[in-house]
């Protein structure tokens, strides 16, 4: 009987470490599709405003004088090549689902660490091994639908983790008694 109780807690310590590697997981992830919707904020801005400038000032031309019939043409097509490089790019889309995508791993994040911080001990082994599983599904399912940041977000991430950006007061106040 008392070896079963060491044996439960070995595998209770062992979940408890694969939680954390969970919670550590999704936080990268999550910081990554974070850099990510900026990137993508940035692109849709840098893309978008010069067409719709474009495209008020061939109006305004076209509109004032007939001479300006060319310029105004030049223009427009100018505007209509930064619609269409937005439309194919799609950043608003992009954007969207980077955004989607970091909550997600937010949720699984925060899921995680409450278990292993509040529910674990509370939890029979196969109990923690069920929940495990779950969040487990959960982080593999979000990976499968998000799309991968780029080297320019992961790097990004990893500098705001290690700045402590995904740091709480709460922790930092524990670590210090």
């Amino acid at each position: 009987m008392e070896g079963e109780g060491m044996q439960d807690e070995a595998r209770r310590e062992s979940i408890a470490r694969e939680l954390k590697r969970i919670e550590e997981s999704a936080m990268c992830s999550a910081q990554a599709q974070f850099e990510q919707t900026k990137q993508w904020r940035g692109i849709n801005l840098l893309l978008g405003l010069p067409a719709s400038l474009l495209a008020a000032i061939a109006g305004t031309a076209a509109l004032v004088n007939a001479s300006g019939r060319v310029a105004a043409g030049v223009v427009a097509l100018a505007s209509a090549g930064f619609g269409a490089m937005l439309t194919t790019i799609n950043a608003s889309h992009r954007m969207n689902q980077a955004a989607a995508a970091a909550n997600a791993y937010l949720e699984i994040q925060t899921a995680s660490r409450q278990v292993r911080e509040v529910d674990l001990p509370d939890l029979s082994v196969e109990e923690a091994r069920g929940v495990l599983a779950e969040l487990t599904a959960r982080r593999d399912e979000q990976n499968k639908t998000a799309e991968p940041p780029n080297r320019r977000s992961y790097k990004k991430a990893q500098e705001n983790i290690r700045s402590g950006g995904q740091s709480y007061a709460v922790d930092e106040m524990e670590s210090e008694e």
